[in-house]
């Protein structure tokens, strides 16, 4: 099921965020809050306070198609908590 975690997303914007233990990742489409939730407590080890979610706009690719659509979870750690892939 960690499939559904696509990548974890790095920019200046998400790394402010890391100061207020959020972190960012790409999931799939189909999932809910409840389920992101419950695979970053499973597979880290944490214990998720929140998770926001927003869908980026497609794009069109450089080759005249568009790119699948993108789903952003941004997950709030309870204080003391951390990744270990930062």
């Amino acid at each position: 099921m960690i499939d559904c975690i696509q990548r974890v997303v790095v920019t200046e914007k998400t790394a402010a965020l890391l100061e207020d233990q959020r972190y960012t990742f790409d999931v799939d489409v189909n999932l809910k809050k409840t389920d992101i939730k419950s695979l970053i407590q499973d597979f880290y080890n944490v214990k998720v306070v929140s998770v926001n979610t927003h869908r980026l706009p497609r794009r069109k690719s450089r080759f005249g198609g568009m790119k699948p659509q993108v789903k952003r979870a941004i997950v709030t750690l309870r204080s003391g908590d951390s990744l270990p892939i930062f």
